[in-house]
């Protein structure tokens, strides 16, 4: 048995899987994350080993077989997170997240006088990166600062107190923006603008390699009987990858939740930091990704559900059982700012073309077309630093909704490829990368371990869908541009 913990922002879920990949039970614990004030994100560390613990001992309790013959785990985590130890390995506050946004004032310096950022980081240099955090807290806290012995990420401080090591993967580490990312190594020149060292880094390790043991007595807790190891494990999207099977070069995956993700596998590091994508290691040797996000995608029909006091099931029924037509309106999806491809945190989002007769029913197309929009918009930055993927494999709560991916695949020019529906999350991920860390394995092997879902269906582009829309995003795109500069 192999068991995965992906340590989210809202939760921590654990997976059980077999050795023939089978999922046996998975089960989950909520988190809280505070604000303090506007803009500030955090947590306390402590809380996800407290959230692993009550996963684990819940599995123990209702799967006690299953847990006595764990031989490895996985581990996957919200990127970005900094969990700053001391030298006593106290944590010395508590960890700003990936949605904490009050460095960005650090996050711009650091892009503009330290290019090194975008040509070894392969990132612009955006808040939501560790860096930034760590220079904010060397001049807003500096007495905490000069303190910090070891900065971990989130699920690594998990594993240190799983296991007593600190180590980190390749593709959670790339996104500190302090490693080489083609080198796959911690990089003085990064590290430095920031006023640290190689020497309060983790180690690093492979995504699918060996990075520490399970102590014998949390074992003992959890029911395990076996010596188990722990795998590097990867990054929330990595492991996703993993999850999915999304693993050789011209793989790619598409993710419409809270947020929106085309993730494309490549066999080389391959920037695009002028536009906002990312380039990461993935969480296999040899292999790196790229990245486009846009900061809300079903968070903008959650959004309108809320504002409307209608659920979202009402009104997509309002849509998906009609024929296709286009909103008389436009939609910018910009509710928390964007990333891919503008890099503007002060991006807003709004209604263009709104008329006394228009609906409920219009608005919502034009969320759904304005978000179909900018994962186009993302699409492109990839396929301008590598090349177009071909097909994206849909995974997320909106990829339920077959409207919305013919709007995606239409504007895209991509085949959407719709998987059976099951459970290939991070965790199954992470779950996955622990098996491969149990023991050498062939490549045979390997693509076995890592094998894409059973596919259900192929949305291809529609020829009247494209037409119908081709012209209201060129008009959609030239929005932004104008609003951007009078604002």
């Amino acid at each position: 048995m192999f068991l995965g913990f992906d340590i989210g922002t809202s939760g921590v879920k654990a997976l059980l899987l077999d050795l023939d990949g089978r999922i046996i039970a998975s089960t989950s614990a909520s988190l809280n994350v505070t604000r303090p004030h506007p803009g500030w994100s955090e947590q306390a560390p402590t809380d996800w080993w407290n959230a692993v613990n009550e996963t684990a001992l819940k599995l123990a309790r209702d799967h006690a077989k299953a847990m006595a013959d764990v031989q490895a785990i996985g581990l996957s985590g919200q990127m970005h997170g900094m969990v700053a130890l001391d030298k006593d390995d106290n944590v010395l506050r508590p960890a700003i997240l990936w949605n904490d946004t009050r460095n960005a004032a650090e996050a711009t310096e650091l892009d503009e006088e330290f290019s090194d950022y975008r040509l070894l980081g392969g990132n612009a240099v955006m808040p939501g990166f560790t860096a930034p955090k760590a220079l904010w807290m060397a001049r807003h806290e500096p007495d905490l600062f000069t303190k910090i012995t070891t900065i971990l990420l989130p699920k690594d401080y998990v594993r240190f107190r799983m296991s007593g090591e600190k180590v980190s993967d390749m593709s959670d580490s790339a996104g500190t923006l302090w490693l080489d990312v083609a080198a796959r190594a911690w990089s003085p020149a990064l590290l430095s603008p920031c006023g640290l060292s190689i020497e309060q880094m983790p180690e690093l390790a492979e995504g699918s390699a060996p990075a520490g043991q399970l102590r014998p007595d949390i074992a003992q807790k959890w029911g395990i009987k076996n010596t188990v190891t722990i795998a590097g494990g990867g990054g929330d999207n990595a492991a996703a990858a993993c999850g999915l099977g999304v693993t050789n070069p011209g793989d790619a995956f598409l993710s419409l939740g809270t947020s929106g993700v085309v993730f494309s596998v490549t066999d080389s590091f391959a920037p695009a930091p002028a536009n906002g994508a990312h380039a990461f290691c993935h969480a296999l040797p040899d292999t790196w990704h790229q990245m486009g996000v846009i900061l809300a995608a079903t968070d903008c029909l959650n959004w309108l559900s809320e504002i409307s006091n209608t659920s979202v099931v009402t009104l997509m029924n309002s849509i998906e059982n009609n024929s296709f037509s286009p909103s008389p309106m436009l939609f910018h999806p910009y509710l928390s700012g964007e990333r891919t491809p503008h890099n503007d945190a002060l991006a807003r989002g709004g209604f263009f073309g709104i008329s006394r007769t228009d609906d409920r029913t219009d608005m919502t197309r034009a969320v759904l077309e304005g978000v179909a929009f900018a994962m186009a918009d993302t699409v492109n930055v990839l396929a301008a630093a590598d090349k177009r993927p071909s097909q994206l494999l849909a995974t997320g709560g909106g990829a339920k909704s077959n409207y919305w991916l013919s709007l995606i695949a239409a504007v895209t020019d991509c085949d959407i490829i719709i998987p059976e529906d099951g459970d290939f999350g991070a965790a199954l991920g992470a779950a996955r990368l622990g098996l491969l860390a149990s023991k050498p394995y062939s490549a045979t092997d390997v693509a076995t371990i890592l094998r894409k879902p059973d596919i259900i269906g192929t949305i291809s582009p529609d020829a009247m869908i494209k037409d119908a829309l081709g012209d209201r995003r060129h008009q959609w795109q030239q929005l932004y541009a104008a609003i951007k500069t009078i604002r």
